[in-house]
């Protein structure tokens, strides 16, 4: 969904006041004050084309003097018409605080006024604003609905319809899209009182609607003829948005080339409309106001002056010192004028460069927009593959009756593991690079940690005939604060290449205390091996991305993106690696980090390492539309003899958990009909016991969020390690049945 200030310029197109209403023909009393209220609705109108249009900065200048014109009218309707034009230009450039300062004075001349119309369209106006400030929706549907109120009782079915358009701008900015087609329903009964661009504006939230329910064929209906129409009348920022939306619907439609030709439409009417808003000359017109109020006081101030000489002009000294005065005042005017010119010439400097800096930004963000997606889209379209090739080899390996195929087998899992690990390393270095790492920060058992670590390079050590040796020193502190998971990355990566390159030697872990404070621990990591080492003049080059010490043994190759993520790890914490090593005779690294203490003095129970036997029996369902992953994680499940039930799409899970009980549900995230996410919200709803967790390809930084507050209870993502998957489900469902046990024996409690 575009942003909402987008949207919001376009609807306070729609709501500002109309200068037939304001002037009321019945109040002119007098002949000037007739020519001054038709003045004023000649202003009001002329405004209302220059903001149709965009061009605020003439708006500002106008406003200016449509202000000053209400002021000497002096009546609370004139003065609440011109505060509001002014905080819509403010608000349509990004000046929040000048916006909200005029939008208090509008309310407060609308309160004045007791007139229910003007105090409807006050309401309206904060929700407005309301809408883009850091309080939030909460305010502005406050507000929404206390002008809907009024305009209701006073039967107005113009007003109505602007008011509807606006509360439906907002529920789209928050994802509320039953709330959003409600009101869309509404304005929809009001069209006939808009003009041809609310026409063509309720369209596009039509189109905007259908494409989020993925009705495509709808919403092409609607925004083509949002299109046509505002083609037709040139309005700019209706076609910005509808050509966002039809590209987005093209796009999930696998229409590429007419996705990115109603791309290119968007990025056209987008750039048309930045400009008229980049060059709003806000400081020339607020400067232009303010000299013009100082020489107001000025010519004041010369008139008492002139007074005063009258008087005392028969008094020489008094003359004397008024002369002086007079000058020195010439002078201070003088040094005011060229102050006042060079911060003119400074600022219009500041502008031009604010405009570059604007434009490189802006081609920045998005090319690391693409970047992400483009990672992402990658990530999720090769892992869904390579979990059916890693999964069936690992089940054939297994299968006895192929024993003679073994090696062909133990080279495809090699190349899909191989796949696998660039694919994770690449998507590491992209998180790095674009800031996307989490910063968690919790208590850590050192011990614990490295213990884990490198137990779970078993497998290697046994195969290359290694020995692992663990020297922590009595004085590292049992808990520590940190971030656990950067230092998991860090070690695993250095003790993997250790493994890596080393073949029947030895390999050290080194914990040692570095420095210890009444708050602080520093603690030094050493990784040591007796392998193969590398050469005096590589070991500049090792931490280059995509680059390896030279080697011509195959088994010897990799990405050569693991010491790159170790140096941009140990960098987000302030520290380096130190790497020493000499060809044929080894390597040692090593590293510091400063760690929090904490009194901490009970570990968690561990409850990670539960015997796999204990799944048989267990009734797991399956939610997956690949029948090839149906199949990979039905039978990796049956291994362990779990009952295994399959749903093709989250539509059918929620009926198979309406109507059967399991013991755990494995959720996949992308599905047709219905999502894992909408599927767990709706199971949540009347079934909150039973474990579920999300089994699925997708980029896990980008969905965490919306998977835990769906309501599922862990992620798991594919490809996997079977022996971590089952101790994941062991995990969940020793979980479920606590929760299970609480639940029943509150029952027993209240029984009592």
């Amino acid at each position: 969904m575009k942003k909402l200030y987008c949207f919001l310029l376009f609807s306070t197109l729609l709501f500002t006041v109309s200068g037939q209403e304001i002037v009321s023909r019945e109040n002119l009393q007098n002949k000037e004050s007739s020519e001054k209220q038709i003045l004023f609705q000649q202003l009001t109108d002329s405004s209302q084309i220059y903001y149709d249009n965009g061009e605020y900065n003439k708006d500002l200048v106008l406003n200016f003097k449509l202000l000053k014109l209400a002021k000497d009218l002096d009546k609370p309707v004139y003065l609440f018409n011109g505060y509001r034009n002014l905080a819509y230009d403010y608000m349509a450039i990004g000046d929040s605080a000048l916006a909200k300062e005029n939008f208090t004075k509008s309310e407060r001349q609308a309160m004045l006024s007791q007139n229910e119309k003007v105090k409807a369209r006050s309401y309206m106006d904060l929700a407005n604003f309301y809408t883009l400030s850091s309080k939030g929706s909460d305010h502005a549907f406050r507000y929404f609905n206390k002008s809907i109120r009024i305009l209701e009782t006073l039967k107005d079915s113009v007003e109505l319809a602007k008011a509807h358009y606006n509360v439906i701008l907002t529920a789209f900015e928050i994802a509320d899209i039953d709330k959003a087609y409600s009101h869309i329903n509404k304005a929809q009964k009001y069209a006939a009182y808009g003009d041809r661009a609310y026409v063509s504006a309720l369209d596009v939230l039509h189109g905007a609607y259908y494409s989020e329910k993925e009705n495509y064929e709808k919403a092409d209906f609607y925004l083509l003829k949002a299109i046509n129409a505002s083609e037709k009348e040139n309005h700019k920022i209706v076609l910005e948005d509808a050509y966002l939306h039809y590209s987005k619907s093209l796009y999930a439609q696998k229409k590429y080339q007419n996705a990115f030709d109603a791309r290119e439409q968007y990025e056209k009417y987008q750039k048309l409309n930045r400009h008229q808003i980049l060059s709003t000359n806000i400081t020339e017109a607020s400067t232009d106001h303010q000299i013009s109020e100082y020489k107001k006081n000025v010519a004041e101030a010369g008139v008492q002056y002139e007074l005063q000489g009258e008087i005392v002009k028969s008094k020489s000294k008094l003359n004397t010192v008024l002369l002086i005065l007079s000058a020195s005042f010439v002078i201070i005017l003088i040094t005011l004028f060229y102050a006042y010119e060079n911060r003119k010439k400074l600022v219009l400097e500041l502008k031009i460069k604010n405009k570059e800096y604007l434009k490189a930004k802006d081609e920045s963000d998005q090319l690391a927009r693409t970047k992400s997606q483009f990672f992402s889209t990658v990530s999720h379209e090769l892992r869904t593959p390579l979990y059916g090739v890693i999964g069936l080899s690992t089940i054939l390996l297994e299968d006895k009756s192929l024993i003679k195929h073994e090696n062909d087998l133990k080279t495809l899992k090699f190349s899909a593991d191989y796949l696998l690990a660039l694919i994770n390393d690449v998507l590491q270095i992209n998180k790095i690079d674009s800031n996307a790492l989490g910063a968690e920060h919790g208590p850590i058992n050192i011990r614990s940690l490295i213990k884990e670590i490198t137990s779970s390079f078993e497998y290697m050590r046994i195969q290359n005939k290694n020995r692992i040796h663990l020297h922590i020193s009595e004085g590292i502190p049992k808990f520590i604060l940190g971030n656990s998971v950067r230092l998991s990355q860090v070690l695993m990566n250095l003790i993997g290449n250790a493994c890596k390159f080393t073949e029947d030697g030895d390999i050290y872990v080194i914990v040692e205390t570095a420095e210890i404070t009444a708050t602080n621990t520093t603690i030094k990591f050493y990784i040591k091996d007796t392998g193969i080492g590398i050469p005096k003049n590589k070991l500049d080059c090792i931490f280059d991305e995509f680059s390896q010490a030279d080697t011509i043994d195959y088994k010897y190759q990799g990405t050569g993106l693991g010491l790159p993520i170790v140096k941009k790890l140990l960098a987000l914490s302030n520290s380096k690696v130190v790497v020493e090593s000499e060809s044929g005779k080894g390597s040692l690294f090593s590293f510091s980090l400063k760690f929090e203490r904490t009194t901490q003095t009970e570990e968690v129970k561990d409850i990670s390492l539960l015997a796999t036997n204990n799944l048989g029996g267990k009734k797991i369902l399956i939610v997956e539309d690949n029948r090839i992953n149906q199949m990979v994680t039905k039978k990796i499940l049956e291994k362990s003899n779990v009952h295994c039930a399959i749903a093709e799409n989250g539509y059918e899970a929620v009926q198979m958990v309406k109507n059967n009980h399991y013991d755990l549900v494995l959720m996949d995230i992308n599905m047709p009909r219905k999502n894992g996410i909408e599927a767990t919200k709706e199971i949540r709803a009347f079934n909150k016991r039973t474990p579920i967790i999300a089994l699925t390809a997708v980029e896990v930084v980008e969905m965490r969020k919306q998977i835990y507050q769906s309501g599922m209870n862990d992620i798991i993502v594919k490809p996997y390690d079977i022996n971590k998957f089952n101790q994941t489900l062991l995990q969940n469902l020793a979980l479920g049945n606590l929760n299970q046990n609480k639940k029943d024996s509150s029952h027993r409690l209240r029984a009592v």
